[in-house]
């Protein structure tokens, strides 16, 4: 019984070194992990896309504006009130229907005195006339001077011109006594009416605006056929030829293409945008596009650069000395490649030179990759990288 103490203290001692010797085996075990771990993920985790060859049609979607055949402000020419007008929104009216009349007395006064100055030079070149026939017919006899005739034919000649010019006075305002009838000037649609009975116009505007401008009396569209204006790209402009087509859609009619076919386009870019103003025709049938209609257009087109390769956008590396990419070694260390770029778009661009279709290009390569460094080979999960690019395990 002496010993039994003894033996649970040995029995103790054997225990805490084993438990000390085993604390120790577990760190030395967890050094080693964290060391393969460390060193795991000291190497970054890449996917990798091989290069595709651009299509050999290139699809492009852009913004346009549809606008009227022909489209028309008209504007008086006379002022005074407006008597009456005929023609509402959206009438249909043909080349010479009156839209509107207008009251002008001033004009009116003025006409009648010009005509009123016409009869009366009339009447003085009719004396004149008379006069120049006595003076004549007392020269043959050389009972007058030939002074006096000269001077008798001086004054029939300038009563002529004040009738001449008192005749051209009246014409004028017999043209301005018919521009107080406005007509439509071509067959169309009424899209805009500016003015109401009463309102005072003025020669060259209608009524004032708040910011002093003259607005217009009516705008008159000619619908039967309609403009497409589109703004192209630079980077696009080679799609522009003459058999150019695109399918055009409209917000308010949904699942419903209209066709366009190229007219003519700026041959000049905006220098803000690097666009140029482009035109096509489209028929309207039964007149269902509207004047000032927003429009999506989607070209086909030839390819001219079908050649090249294309990369995701994201897979670019801009550097000081110049744009690049990364390629990955068959011994998965990796090497920046200086490329030339083409075309950019959101999601692709072309490349020009510096890669193949064997090269492994890193999708999305990490902002600290420097030359040299290893990489591990991923392939991403499903829906990681859907842009139809090919891809290497």
């Amino acid at each position: 019984m002496a010993t039994s103490p003894r033996l649970f203290a040995i029995a103790g001692g054997c225990i805490l070194a084993f438990y000390v010797g085993y604390i120790f085996v577990e760190r030395g075990r967890a050094a080693v992990v964290l060391k393969q771990t460390t060193e795991e993920s000291a190497i970054p985790d890449v996917a990798v896309v091989t290069p595709i060859k651009s299509p050999d049609k290139v699809s492009l979607t852009l913004p346009g504006t549809i606008d009227a055949w022909y489209q028309a402000p008209i504007y008086p020419q006379v002022s005074g009130y407006v008597k009456m007008w005929y023609k509402d929104y959206g009438a249909h009216v043909k080349a010479g229907d009156v839209l509107a009349e207008i009251n002008a007395p001033a004009l009116d006064a003025q006409y009648a005195q010009a005509k009123a100055t016409l009869a009366s030079v009339t009447a003085k070149y009719n004396l004149a006339v008379v006069t120049l026939q006595r003076w004549q017919n007392m020269g043959k006899s050389h009972a007058v001077s030939g002074q006096s005739v000269s001077v008798a034919q001086a004054n029939e000649q300038s009563a002529k011109a004040e009738v001449d010019a008192a005749q051209r006075n009246v014409d004028h305002f017999v043209a301005l006594e018919k521009f107080k009838i406005i007509v439509a000037p071509f067959d169309g649609v009424v899209t805009a009416r500016e003015i109401s009975v009463g309102d005072y116009v003025h020669n060259g505007g209608g009524n004032l605006t708040s910011a002093g401008s003259a607005s217009e009396l009516f705008t008159v569209a000619d619908v039967h056929r309609l403009r497409l204006f589109v703004s192209v790209p630079e980077v696009f402009s080679y799609i522009l030829q003459p058999d150019l087509s695109a399918k055009v859609s409209v917000p308010q009619y949904l699942g419903r293409t209209f066709d366009a076919h190229f007219l003519t386009t700026a041959r000049g870019y905006d220098p803000n945008t690097r666009t140029a103003v482009t035109e096509f025709t489209m028929d309207n049938p039964n007149e269902v596009l509207w004047p000032g209609t927003f429009a999506s257009v989607a070209f086909t087109a030839h390819n001219e650069h079908s050649h090249l390769y294309e990369l995701p956008t994201s897979a670019l590396v801009f550097q000081e000395k110049g744009m690049q990419v990364v390629l990955v070694k068959p011994d998965n260390t990796v090497h920046f490649q200086d490329i030339v770029v083409g075309r950019m778009a959101d999601t692709s661009t072309e490349i020009q030179f510096g890669i193949d279709s064997s090269d492994r290009v890193i999708a999305n390569p990490p902002a600290d990759l420097l030359e040299g460094d290893k990489v591990n080979v991923v392939v991403p999960d499903r829906g990681y990288n859907q842009s139809g690019f090919g891809k290497s395990e």
